[in-house]
């Protein structure tokens, strides 16, 4: 598939991470001290949805475009208004037309004395993100490789935070990267919360990587795995996962609450499922 991500934009992948993103954000938020977000793999942070990319798959139709007018009880409404309400302040002219990426949700979330990094590779692509940012000081753009950032930038100065590791998967070989950065990284920043973002596409190579995450000893790994159909006999994306590392307490039971929300909401096949698994406790 072409992960150009403005093909793909607001679909049911970038619904179910954004909305556990925003969870992460609000409990970081509960003390008043500074934290900081970094984002590895960041794009261009807003997307259009009436562009020929997103016209062209179509997918953000069945992503946040049901969400978005989706009647929700109030316990599931209450978690997901924050991640909603980004997405309104995106459009605040009505409708549906924009679609706010990983960063420029995060910063609609953020207090003042919080801060992003964050980080693009592409040159075109953090050109754009740089211009979506112009003029705010409490956003860094930088254009870099996200792995790297995974050294030079951790832990960061407000020793407080969350890694968002969000890769293409345009490569081979790119679960081992995620399992061995985040080696790497939790040396480096052992109390930092980590969010790593998969495809589930190949259930085989899920599997792998599931269990070379356990075997890396780290402790405190909670995964989050969202199908909307069952497996495909042609590679396709089926659904997605979200690893997070150092998840607050509170997460597993509001995750509980969104979740078959979200499924009711995005799945189009059946059988297909969500689960949250503890890869390893404490």
């Amino acid at each position: 598939m072409n992960y150009r991500h403005a093909y793909h934009a607001g679909n049911f992948a970038d619904v179910v991470k954004h909305a556990v993103l925003s969870r992460l954000v609000e409990y970081l938020k509960q003390k008043d001290k500074a934290f900081r977000v970094i984002d590895t793999h960041a794009g261009i942070g807003r997307y259009d949805l009436a562009s020929m990319e997103a016209g062209k798959t179509g997918e953000w139709q069945g992503g946040i475009g049901r969400l978005f007018e989706a009647a929700l009880e109030p316990r599931t409404a209450a978690l997901l208004e924050p991640y909603l309400e980004a997405v309104r302040l995106e459009n605040s002219d009505g409708g549906l037309r924009r679609y706010p990426g990983s960063p420029l949700m995060v910063r609609y979330l953020l207090r003042k004395q919080d801060r992003l990094t964050a980080i693009e590779l592409h040159h075109e692509d953090a050109a754009r993100l740089k211009a979506v940012f112009a003029g705010d000081f409490q956003t860094r753009v930088i254009e870099l490789d996200g792995w790297l950032a995974l050294g030079a930038h951790l832990p960061p100065k407000e020793k407080r935070g969350l890694v968002l590791v969000d890769p293409p998967f345009e490569e081979d070989g790119e679960f081992e990267r995620l399992v061995e950065n985040l080696r790497r990284a939790h040396r480096r920043w052992p109390g930092g919360i980590y969010a790593l973002w998969y495809p589930i596409k190949d259930r085989k190579a899920v599997a792998a990587f599931r269990a070379a995450l356990k075997a890396t000893g780290i402790p405190k790994l909670l995964d989050i795995a969202f199908e909307i159909r069952p497996a495909s006999s042609d590679p396709s994306l089926d659904g997605s996962g979200l690893v997070v590392v150092n998840p607050p307490f509170t997460l597993e039971a509001e995750l509980r609450v969104m979740l078959p929300a979200l499924h009711r909401a995005l799945a189009v096949e059946q059988p297909s499922r969500w689960t949250v698994e503890w890869l390893a406790g404490e």
